[in-house]
């Protein structure tokens, strides 16, 4: 690992920020002025894994500074400290890609636990920053994803019809639109429509076209969406809600090829893929009468089934980092970064929207969330409250199932062994409610301010923040 920097006209900051440091074998390097750090990196030396600034110093300022190693090295994490916690300040840190912001004077428990985080993120980063414009077309590490990803593979020399299966949200035109891509047709149209977002009485006219005249309105002549995809891949969505009669038009065409204009006479040939796509059972909606049999078979060729998010769930961490990434491109701002537990705490949720949920939810981050690290406590209150709800008779069975197991392997301190995991867990988990406020923890555990430190040391727990008047260095 390379050393972290620490660059302050304060001395005793430096030594501080040192001491902490040397105590966590966290290798550093430490200068007196920006102008120092900037001429070691002009004589080539290698960056820092990590940067600490103050914002204000004789000379080059840390915001300058940070501009300028940002330049050099876009996927440097860098943490800018001041004494002067005022708005401007912590906006123009940020607006130049600022890691965090800490105000002086700080706990030192909280600037580690800061560094230690800006750390992961620099080693989690690699050397991924020069990929940064890339977007993937499709995220996925669970099985089924793979599964999905094969059948894309599998299907990119094949012209054959496919149906997409999946709940709403799930991604399905995103697969649509990775066949396409990767099929003979790829320099050709991809036309996508949902069938059940248009008007029964203008669907046909948007699948087909019309003539001028064929009905009131129609003023000119009208290509459709047959005609505009020629060459390509037609992607209807949510093919289970076409109307009955639009479903024996499209059947007929995918017979023999050929439709017509709405109030046309002259056949028109289809050279088209079908990409069908539903959230819906259609085998069900076929023995209901609500979809014709024979349509059903003709889409049906090869079947990709989409898997819902909570099917997927090791999936949720590497999605909801992306759409963060996503959201601050698309709006031109800093990108927030998932505390672990945060990326847990996810990862429990259902999403009955899928994806399309998780990506609405992180733009809304983006936005909403105060700070650049999203806890547990930012997240929109609704999903809060949507967590899973194990019932006290579930864990009590746990518990007591556990106690059972070491009293018979002949296991000793078995009160203090659960009592210290019970205690782990309620305190970890309720630091991880307030984004790490000690004292707003203690108030909601029911315990004294002195107790939740003190138990913060004996359980070796990351500590959290403590208030600005406990112990600060500045």
């Amino acid at each position: 690992m390379k050393p972290v920097w620490i660059v302050d006209d304060d001395k005793s900051i430096r030594w501080v920020l040192e001491k902490t440091l040397s105590r966590e074998q966290i290798p550093f390097r430490s200068f007196a002025s920006a102008s120092e750090a900037l001429a070691l990196l002009d004589d080539g030396a290698e960056p820092p894994q990590v940067l600490v600034s103050d914002i204000r110093m004789p000379g080059e300022s840390g915001l300058g500074l940070l501009k300028q190693v940002k330049v050099r090295f876009p996927a440097l994490p860098v943490i800018i400290m001041t004494a002067y916690s005022d708005l401007d300040s912590a906006v123009a840190a940020f607006q130049g890609g600022a890691f965090e912001y800490l105000p002086k004077p700080f706990d030192v428990d909280q600037a580690l636990e800061l560094i230690r985080r800006a750390l992961d993120e620099s080693m989690h980063q690699g050397g991924a920053s020069a990929d940064v414009g890339l977007v993937p077309e499709i995220l996925g590490q669970a099985p089924a994803m793979q599964e999905v990803f094969r059948a894309i593979g599998r299907l990119s020399q094949s012209n054959a019809t496919v149906m997409i299966t999946g709940e709403s949200g799930s991604g399905k035109e995103l697969v649509a639109r990775a066949v396409h891509r990767h099929s003979p047709r790829s320099d050709k149209p991809f036309i996508a429509i949902n069938t059940a977002a248009i008007p029964r009485d203008l669907l046909e006219s948007e699948l087909f076209g019309h003539e001028r005249g064929a009905f009131t309105g129609a003023a000119a002549q009208r290509r459709g969406r047959f005609e505009q995809a020629e060459g390509g891949t037609l992607f209807l969505d949510e093919i289970g809600d076409m109307p009955p009669e639009l479903q024996t038009r499209l059947l007929r065409v995918l017979s023999d090829g050929n439709y017509y204009r709405v109030g046309g006479h002259s056949p028109l040939k289809a050279n088209v893929r079908i990409i069908a796509a539903t959230h819906q059972n259609l085998e069900l909606r076929v023995k209901e009468g609500l979809f014709r049999e024979d349509l059903f078979h003709r889409l049906n060729v090869i079947r990709v089934r989409l898997p819902s998010l909570r099917e997927r769930r090791e999936d949720i961490p590497i999605l909801a980092r992306h759409f963060l990434q996503k959201s601050a491109r698309d709006l031109g701002v800093e990108a927030k970064r998932f505390s672990d537990t945060a990326l847990r705490y996810l990862s429990q949720l259902d999403f009955p929207g899928n994806v399309r949920q998780l990506e609405n939810i992180c733009h809304w981050l983006t936005v909403m969330a105060p700070g650049q690290q999203v806890d547990v406590a930012d997240l929109p209150p609704d999903l809060r409250e949507s967590a899973p709800q194990t019932s006290i008779a579930d864990w009590e069975s746990g518990l007591a199932a556990e106690v059972d197991r070491l009293l018979a392997g002949g296991e000793g301190n078995v009160h203090e062994k659960l009592t210290s995991i019970c205690e782990r867990v309620l305190i970890s988990r309720a630091l991880a409610y307030t984004g790490g406020r000690r004292i707003e923890a203690a108030l909601a555990l029911g315990i004294g301010r002195n107790t939740i430190t003190r138990k913060i040391q004996e359980l070796g727990l990351d500590g959290g923040r403590a208030d600005e008047a406990e112990h600060a260095a500045g």
